[in-house]
């Protein structure tokens, strides 16, 4: 069982040539070691986050919000869609599992405006850490998480769910991780005990043709602040 982040590859099945011919059909992938730490309410305290990398915005980041105390996690319910206000993402959410190798299954290839939600894990809202995945672009156009770097913490993320209660999560980090400097558990290990946490994860950085897949991914944290209906 390995500790560090899979590659990101694109759609195999649909490639051909050499060089990149196709935009990465690409998704985060999570080992089952890294999502029990996730399960875990194990303290993780968050490190303040380093200069923008990859596909983030060069420059010095702006001074950081002030962010609203948590609130309480919900009852379980499961997650139907995930919007993303600033983003302007609408997404549809779907169950996944975990595949052979024992990495998360993304959403199907033909649909790139769909998140996936690891259902063996934790409803987003719901005390523990949940964890959401997506595409970032096709071979034709952008994916649902095609801007997920942009987002800035004092953010908004909601989560609307089975049981009519809107799960709002607010931003309060955002890394580009290298596969090569992969720290699984500061990426999902609960940040503070008791609160319900979401993670978004896509991939990032460049596309790098020899591996045929990105060479790091995105991990956005939110920690549950408001609830409505």
């Amino acid at each position: 069982m390995r500790d560090d982040f899979s590659d990101c590859p694109f759609d195999r099945r649909r490639s051909g040539g050499s060089g990149r011919l196709v935009t990465g059909v690409a998704w985060a992938v999570l080992l089952l070691g890294l999502w029990l730490w996730g399960r875990d309410l194990t303290e993780v305290r968050p490190e303040t986050s380093g200069p923008a990398t990859g596909d983030m915005a060069a420059g010095v980041r702006p001074p950081e919000p002030e962010l609203p105390p948590a609130a309480r996690p919900l009852a379980r319910a499961l997650p139907l869609r995930l919007d993303i206000p600033d983003l302007g993402v609408q997404a549809p959410v779907v169950r996944r599992g975990l595949d052979r190798r024992g990495a998360i299954e993304p959403p199907p290839f033909d649909q790139a405006g769909v998140v996936g939600w690891y259902a063996a894990g934790v409803e987003p809202g719901a005390a523990g850490a949940a964890l959401m995945v997506g595409h970032v672009d096709t071979e034709t156009r952008p994916a649902v998480f095609y801007k997920l770097s942009t987002l800035t913490p004092g953010r908004t993320v909601r989560v609307v769910r089975a049981d009519g209660r809107v799960a709002e999560f607010t931003v309060d980090d955002v890394r580009v991780l290298s596969r090569d400097h992969f720290d699984a558990r500061q990426a999902y290990g609960v940040h503070r005990p008791g609160r319900a946490e979401l993670r978004l994860i896509t991939c990032g950085g460049t596309f790098d043709p020899a591996r045929r897949g990105y060479t790091a991914n995105v991990v956005v944290s939110a920690y549950l602040t408001a609830t409505g209906v």
